[in-house]
């Protein structure tokens, strides 16, 4: 079957599935012929981050996503999302692969602390990134009132802390941004842009959304979507946690000023397995959003090799707690070590699965419960899959078990999915 063509997806409803192995595109097309009617895929999806741990090139990333989605019957529409891209150097090589959706992560230049900054310390701090916010004036004293009927008060407080936040980044992604451009502009190649500002531990306020949308929009960005740092916490490989009816609240008003500066989609990162949250970003958005997944997949195919190899399955736990104090340095997670028991001292494989792996099988206050073992295994992905004898014995049961892979995928994504379709 002829593989389908990269596409940009505009304002449509999308979902991106990462692919760490090359071999799970089969069970992502599997998932949204059952349950993604109205939502449009993104198969080829990997960071520059990802590629390196996993020593994987962007032409192979795309080339076994499109191979999969091919063989699997896709003939539908895709996207190409390169993500979390930070330098010129990271747009050439995913552009090169024919990519066409650039995730712009200019995290590295945000001020993590500036919400912690007193008054007499953020006007000095002001003071010295003055010149990266010409946009502070025309801000200042600036009312906002939403749809949802929130008014955004663009005080000298609350303007003087988004120019200390985020003024660097905001003209580092404007920069990258007219990269972009001239580089897909002159291979003749239609491209979108999403910009991702939720790398940071404190939430991005109304105003500074408003700000950062409004600025890279009349820089002649094309915007298609924008990943703010939410309220609550947004760990990798487990639920949200948080204040559910709080965060309804603060999506709604998020979606607004999508809609009142763009429009563009509201994105999710970090959207694997935030199964409680679903239903309200659909809703909250009107369809206007972006969930993006990758480690999941990761998972679900130790899933496989719980159920088809158990001593691989062991030998990759054992391997993956030796590896966790390092790895998860990069990952905001909360499992210890202590939280998960040894692989010995569990004698039953469906124990040890539910241990490491479980997700949806417990309900906690109607959300999904997860064991901490998911963490562990999650931030190891990349020692893992490297490992000269770990990652080739994961890749032989994969191929061994090609339905049992696909059967889990859609199992798994399903539940992500039709919270998704509901809020449609």
């Amino acid at each position: 079957m002829q593989q389908p063509e990269c596409q940009t997806l505009g304002l449509s409803p999308g979902f991106g599935f990462g692919d760490r192995t090359g071999l799970a595109t089969p069970g992502h097309v599997l998932a949204m012929q059952r349950d993604g009617g109205g939502i449009q895929p993104i198969f080829p999806q990997q960071s520059i981050r990802e590629m390196s741990r996993t020593q994987r090139t962007a032409e192979q990333v795309m080339r076994e996503a499109l191979a999969g989605a091919a063989a699997a019957g896709w003939s539908g529409v895709t996207g190409a999302d390169a993500d979390h891209l930070k330098t010129p150097a990271d747009v050439d090589v995913t552009a090169a692969a024919g990519f066409t959706f650039f995730t712009i992560d200019p995290s590295g230049a945000v001020d993590q602390r500036a919400d912690s900054y007193g008054e007499n310390e953020l006007g000095q701090r002001f003071d010295s990134v003055r010149e990266t916010a010409p946009w502070f004036d025309g801000y200042l004293g600036r009312e906002v009132k939403l749809s949802t009927g929130t008014v955004i008060r663009l005080d000298q407080q609350s303007c003087m802390r988004a120019a200390v936040k985020y003024g660097a980044a905001i003209r580092q992604a404007i920069a990258l941004s007219d990269y972009i451009a001239q580089v897909q502009t002159a291979a003749g190649r239609d491209f979108e842009i999403e910009l991702s500002v939720d790398e940071t531990d404190q939430p991005t306020t109304l105003a500074e959304h408003l700000i950062i949308a409004e600025q890279c929009l009349q820089a002649g960005m094309k915007l298609v979507s924008l990943a703010p740092r939410f309220i609550g916490d947004f760990e990798k490989g487990v639920d949200f946690r948080g204040d559910l009816s709080a965060l309804e609240r603060s999506l709604a008003d998020h979606a607004a000023v999508a809609v009142l500066a763009g429009p563009y989609k509201l994105s999710l990162h970090s959207g694997s397995d935030k199964l409680s949250m679903y239903e309200l970003l659909s809703r909250a958005t009107r369809g206007l959003f972006h969930v993006k997944t990758a480690g999941t997949s990761y998972l679900e195919a130790l899933r496989v090799a719980a159920r088809h190899d158990e001593s691989l399955f062991r030998a990759v736990i054992e391997f993956a707690r030796s590896r966790y104090e390092v790895d998860r340095a990069t990952y905001h997670v909360s499992a210890t070590l202590g939280s998960a028991p040894e692989p010995a001292a569990v004698s039953s494989v469906l124990e040890l699965e539910r241990e490491y792996l479980e997700l949806w099988s417990e309900v906690q206050e109607g959300r999904g419960f997860t064991k901490p073992g998911r963490q562990i295994l999650h931030c190891t992905f990349g020692s893992t899959l490297t490992h000269p004898q770990l990652g080739p014995a994961i890749r032989a049961v994969l191929e061994a078990y090609p339905e049992t892979y696909r059967e889990v995928l859609a199992d798994h994504f399903g539940r992500h999915l039709r919270p998704l379709r509901a809020g449609l």
